[in-house]
Order: structure tokens, then sequence, then C-alpha cells
């Protein structure tokens, strides 16, 4: 792992949340002066927080979920820009929740979220390879196959 120590250093825990049909939840920003991108729920760390906490609150804020994380299963350290506009070096720690029913409750959203976060939907494994908007991770569909592969 290369990490760029001119970038601040953007810790987050990210959420691959699947229904029982094995789709995965994904949010669409719409971000002023960008193109539209859809992501994983999921967000930055608190300091002091660990990445399974920060897992753990993200989802209950952005999903209404109420679930362990589980273990880590996939590490990425893309830099980027925020949706704030601030380029960061991420550190990011991806952890796969199941859940029974396709169902989310977005009310505790911050008002950032509330603003540019303007959708959300369930992604077939193929809508995540042939979507013709940016979707993050952009190997989401292998990660998600490499996880419930039998």
């Amino acid at each position: 792992m290369t990490l760029n120590p001119a970038l601040r250093l953007r810790r987050a825990a990210r959420l691959i949340v699947l229904d029982p049909e094995g789709r995965a939840l994904m949010f669409r920003y719409d971000v002023p002066g960008r193109d539209p991108f859809w992501v994983t729920a999921g967000g930055e760390c608190e300091p002091n927080e660990s990445f399974e906490e920060a897992a753990r609150r993200e989802l209950l804020e952005e999903t209404g979920i109420i679930a362990d994380p589980g273990e880590q299963i996939a590490q990425m350290t893309p830099e980027f820009i925020t949706v704030e506009g601030e380029p960061v070096q991420a550190d990011e720690r991806f952890f796969l929740i199941r859940v029974a029913k396709a169902e989310i409750d977005t009310s505790r959203h911050t008002e950032t979220e509330q603003a540019l976060m303007t959708q959300h939907r369930w992604f077939t494994l193929a809508e995540l390879e042939d979507w013709p908007e940016a979707v993050f991770p952009v190997v989401l569909a292998d990660m998600i196959r490499s996880q419930t592969a039998t």
C-alpha cells in the first residue's frame, strides 16, 4: 500500500449491503460541477474510532440498519476529491452486510447527505458492471462475487 503523504489521510468504512436477492445498495451523489456517481454506504471514521465502529455507525446513520459489520473483506487506498472539494488519500475498509429486506431508512442522513445523496437503489451485479454513470469502487461486482461464490 503506497500512500501520498502530501494529502490528508481519510480513514473510512465502506458497507456493501446485500439484499436477499444479492443486490447491492448504492447511493447516487449529485455534486455541483461533477458528473453524478454511485457509491456504497459508509463514510469517514471519527477521530479515535475503529473501522469496525465506523462501519456500525455509518450503517445505522445511512440505512437505519442495526447490524454487526463482521470482518473486513477488502481495503483500498484511492486518491480522490471529497464531495466538499478536498483532495484526500483514502484508506477505505470494506465490510459486507446481508439484510433480510431491501428496505432502508434515510432519516438519519446528515445535511450534506440530504443535499447531495439524491437517490438510492439496489443494483444487480450485471447493473454494477454496466451502469451508464460512474460506480465506485469500480471493482464492486468482483468484490461481491469473491465473497458470495460457493
